[in-house]
């Protein structure tokens, strides 16, 4: 089951577009869930079937993503209720089953930004998770995540805050977990081919060059972006600025992209950025 997991504006939709272009591989938009599990307990515990249907269809609670999947509900609930013997990995199984069968493909996956802080439990819950993260100059990803609605504040050094704890904390788990990889995004704009052979080979999924032309399904695949409303009914977010937001998913990578820091950034938010992560850019091998 490859999981896509990166700082925010890092590549993980566009890897997530990529794999669920493949025949047998059906990736949901971004769930959330698995980061909510052990408040259902997953080990040696017991819970309800009733209790993972809750979850599932009302997280993440401040903007219910139910919606998103096109599943009806009763249909998830009678799905839960074949699952015998029940526990929650198979209850969890059972949703992402339904997800592909929907697609018509017998596979699935996941991919969640914030799931870097979440790997030891979401391997405790699906051994068979196979972690992919991608990482990208944290100063582009700082760049595409400030004017968004959930970026964690404007300022650099927020944002460089931001990108160094959830990449840190991806790899710091990464080397303890049974089935990891790391990809570059700017290697997988500029070669993604090469790229998507080694992430195929390390899920057990033969390459299928239609992975390369991914966009050409983005806009229909987008359509399952719907209005995120807040319990009381406001809206969050809109279908249409979540499609504005993933509107480079419908071409072709765009290599150029890449060092726009060196264009967009001043020279003293060049110097707020190194202050707080230059040390892990060095340690990736970016350019300081």
């Amino acid at each position: 089951m490859p999981v896509i997991v990166g700082a925010p504006r890092s590549g993980t939709t566009l890897l997530r577009y990529m794999i669920d272009a493949h025949p047998e591989v059906a990736i949901p938009p971004e769930t959330g869930f698995l980061a909510f599990a052990p408040r259902v307990s997953y080990s040696g515990g017991t819970v309800s079937r009733e209790a993972l249907f809750e979850l599932i269809t009302t997280c993440p609670p401040e903007a219910p993503a139910w919606d998103d999947y096109g599943i009806g509900a009763e249909d998830f609930r009678r799905e839960l209720e074949r699952v015998d013997p029940f526990n929650t990995s198979e209850g969890f199984r059972a949703f992402y089953r339904l997800y592909a069968r929907r697609h018509e493909k017998p596979r699935y996956g996941e991919k969640n930004p914030r799931y870097c802080e979440h790997i030891p439990a979401i391997e405790a819950l699906l051994p068979e998770a196979h972690f992919v993260h991608i990482i990208r100059d944290g100063r582009d990803a700082a760049l595409s995540l400030r004017p968004l609605w959930f970026a964690p504040g404007q300022d650099i050094e927020t944002l460089a805050q931001h990108w160094r704890r959830l990449v840190s904390c991806g790899r710091e788990a990464g080397c303890r977990a049974r089935a990891y990889m790391e990809v570059r995004y700017e290697e997988l704009v500029r070669t993604p081919e090469a790229v998507l052979r080694k992430i195929c080979e390390f899920v057990a999924l033969d390459f299928d060059p239609i992975m390369l032309r991914y966009w050409e399904r983005t806009p229909e695949r987008l359509k399952e972006h719907r209005t995120r409303r807040q319990p009381d009914g406001r809206v969050l977010i809109t279908h249409e600025e979540r499609v504005a937001q993933q509107r480079l998913t419908m071409s072709p990578p765009e290599p150029e992209r890449i060092l726009r820091w060196k264009k967009e950034m001043t020279a003293s938010e060049q110097g707020e950025f190194l202050a707080v992560a230059g040390g892990t850019l060095a340690e990736l091998g970016y350019e300081v």
